[in-house]
């Protein structure tokens, strides 16, 4: 159960232009188009390096500096968000996205890639699944929170079952500049929404001072619980980057049609569609830390599976479908325990910190796993270093509290011990 002290915020649901049902409607849509293009980037790995004549940790490295930039940008980016409202930086996001496609479908060799790769990284971390936490964590009230931002992860899902299969018929179709190009004008579909989830946070209606940037930050890292949810999102961001955009040439390598890849990725969209919502339905009843832990350890069974199980194509499509019930599920979680940290008030740059995090495991799982395949010709090393940092990041989310901060804590008990 959750720690017996409420939490009181200065700051109230924000005043909004649009129904609470809109704004998580728009939002889930941006976190769709961001994260399913995002996710198609494995399909494009093996045309792109055998078009370029380079070899996978060339490609895998430009898609990792996409994901260390979207973790550096996270924090930055949240920070705008808080200020000055989701749909400025939306807006942004979503030309940046667009822009770095453009610059992959006529590049000529690993520079254009890594160029690619910076637009792609400013651009989902404005236009995708972390820059809408905050928009919808403020606009939501508290007891609807964790609801709400699983809404979200479930977009994403959506987002990512039908990015694959669209992404693969239109490489079939026109061939894999074409289809860039026609995602880059899918990217561009996100900018009439930056209207819905736009405009600028309302102020606090608390006689308190209200909390700095600065303040928040100090208040953060010197918050045990903060520090140990930041380090176990590390091993979410390897984990999942390392089989998304990995997975379709593990397929290709056993022999199996592309089409198992596409399959097998959209399984772990559908499976996160019913792992995201029961994530955000068991904040009612389970503490969260412990809710997070098992995650991590459900994933390390999967991977053990890919080291010990004779592969199979359904195999690896179920495989896949568990591995989504595991996938987003963590953010509903690890975004909710930031607002019950330190409030609503600067929540997407708090938890763009912790993003950060995240995207520094993407960076490692991405370019270490073209890394040691150029140089073992094999995935075996990576699938045992995820389950390593599975069973770290169990370890250390074990201990995480729920409890909220000393300015935030009444003498008033909480009846729910999710929130």
């Amino acid at each position: 159960m959750a720690g017996s002290t409420n939490v009181t915020s200065s700051a109230q649901p924000e005043a909004r232009l649009f129904p609470l049902w809109a704004i998580v409607l728009a939002g889930a849509c941006v976190a769709g188009i961001g994260m399913g293009l995002r996710q198609v980037m494995g399909l494009y790995l093996k045309p792109v390096t055998e078009h370029l004549g380079i070899g996978r940790e060339a490609f895998s490295l430009a898609i990792a500096l996409a994901n260390i930039i979207w973790g550096v940008a996270a924090p930055f980016v949240g920070a705008m968000s808080d200020k000055l409202g989701a749909g400025k930086v939306l807006m942004v996001g979503a030309l940046c996205t667009a822009i770095g496609l453009g610059i992959m479908v006529v590049a000529t060799s690993d520079i254009h890639l890594l160029i690619s790769g910076v637009f792609l990284g400013f651009g989902v971390a404005g236009a995708g699944l972390t820059a809408m936490v905050g928009a919808i964590g403020r606009a939501a009230p508290a007891e609807k929170r964790t609801q709400a931002i699983s809404m979200l992860g479930i977009g994403s899902g959506i987002g990512v079952f039908l990015a694959l299969p669209y992404a693969h018929v239109l490489i079939e179709m026109f061939g894999w500049q074409s289809s860039l190009t026609i995602m880059a004008f899918t990217a561009l579909m996100m900018l009439p929404l930056a209207l819905v989830v736009g405009g600028k946070p309302a102020a606090s209606t608390s006689t308190a001072k209200p909390q700095t940037l600065k303040e928040a930050l100090r208040e953060a890292f010197a918050h045990p619980s903060f520090m140990l949810l930041t380090a176990g999102f590390f091993v979410c961001g390897f984990q999942v980057a390392f089989y998304g955009l990995h997975l379709p040439a593990y397929v290709a390598d056993k022999g199996f049609s592309n089409d198992v890849a596409v399959l097998a990725l959209a399984m772990v969209g559908a499976g996160n569609l019913v792992g995201t919502w029961l994530a955000g339905q068991s904040a009612s009843y389970f503490p969260k830390q412990y809710t997070l832990a098992c995650i991590y350890l459900g994933r390390c069974l999967v991977f053990l599976c890919f080291l010990y199980v004779p592969m199979t194509p359904t195999l690896v499509v179920v495989l896949s479908a568990v591995l989504g019930l595991l996938w987003l599920s963590t953010v509903p979680l690890t975004s909710s325990l930031v607002a019950t940290f330190f409030g609503p008030v600067w929540m997407t740059m708090l938890f763009g910190v912790v993003f950060m995090s995240h995207q520094f495991g993407s960076f490692a799982g991405v370019w270490l796993a073209g890394k040691f395949f150029d140089a073992t010709k094999s995935y075996d090393l990576m699938w045992w270093c995820s389950i390593a940092l599975g069973l770290f990041a169990a370890a250390v989310h074990w201990p995480i509290s729920q409890e909220p901060v000393a300015r935030l804590q009444t003498k008033t008990p909480a009846p729910v011990p999710g929130e």
